[in-house]
């Protein structure tokens, strides 16, 4: 039994099909069937279950896809604690959209100053695939909203931020020197995919103050919810972080008063998985980084 013949099962029982599996591995179908198939003739009995359109595991695979995921995950903590300087090798980071974009270009461009034989890989993913992904050892850390369903892994709070309001420019809430949630009950939302945790932050905030905002329009990339904005398709609110870079002046962002919305920022890891010293240095890098923002 081969490691590629582990690495490729893998690969082919998350995807659920050889097709996808292959392309994502970067090798051809019929050299990932035989793989396969030399593997379930050394087994002595099928891993998969091949239906028409699908693939499910047997008994047998499901066995074999818990132990394959703990002996890969201890070759390679075994490899990274063996080659760990503290200076050169890979990080793997995932952030959701909302983040990523807004909150890691500077904090990878001070880390890459530092670490220059560094190497940092970005995935931006729902809050769901990153904690799959964490879980499985794909990647070494997740930057997140709270909360997080996150089971045997390790959370940490980063920093909160407001979540502001946006209008478009000539919105007649602008004529009001403060703003409530009252004001704003009355008009259309546009918000994020139901995938996106940021959306869940908005209703929730407006829920708990017996509101219901009326979502018009739904889009999957923050950038289209605040150019929908600007085109007055609706309101909505935004991160600050997302504000603080918008030089645009095609919208303009106010600060609720009273009880303002929020989101908490955190980071989550497996702390059953070799942690390298560049990694440690990352997320003390990552925390400080943080502080900063307040």
């Amino acid at each position: 039994m081969e490691v590629d013949q582990l690495r490729y099962f893998l690969r082919v029982a998350e995807r659920g099909n050889f097709t996808r599996a292959a392309e994502e591995l970067m090798i051809s179908q019929p050299a990932l069937s035989r793989s396969i198939q030399k593997l379930e003739d050394e087994l002595g009995q099928p891993v998969f279950e091949r239906k028409t359109r699908s693939l499910a595991l047997t008994e047998a695979g499901k066995l074999l896809q818990s132990r394959a995921q703990q002996i890969l995950s201890l070759i390679e903590d075994t490899k990274a604690e063996i080659s760990d300087d503290g200076q050169s090798g890979q990080i793997r980071v995932g952030a959701i959209p909302t983040i990523a974009p807004y909150f890691l270009p500077g904090l990878l461009r001070q880390f890459s100053t530092e670490f220059p034989k560094a190497t940092i890989i970005v995935q931006e993913d729902t809050t769901d695939k990153l904690l799959h992904r964490c879980t499985q050892g794909e990647i070494d850390l997740a930057i997140l909203a709270l909360p997080v369903p996150a089971r045997y892994l390790e959370v940490e709070e980063l920093f909160q931020e407001e979540l502001l309001l946006v209008l478009p420019l000539e919105h007649p809430l602008l004529n009001k020197p403060q703003i409530r949630l009252n004001d704003i009950k009355s008009y259309p939302f546009v918000l994020l995919d139901e995938a996106h945790c940021l959306s869940d932050n908005i209703v929730s905030f407006c829920h708990h103050r017996s509101f219901h905002p009326v979502a018009v329009e739904r889009t999957s990339q923050l950038t289209m919810v605040q150019e929908l904005v600007s085109l007055s398709h609706g309101i909505s609110m935004i991160p600050q972080m997302a504000r603080d870079i918008d030089e645009t002046g095609r919208r303009v962002y106010r600060s609720l008063s009273g009880i303002k919305p929020t989101r908490k920022i955190a980071v989550v890891w497996n702390p059953y998985r070799f942690q390298s010293r560049l990694q440690q240095a990352f997320k003390a890098r990552l925390h400080a980084y943080s502080q900063n923002r307040k």
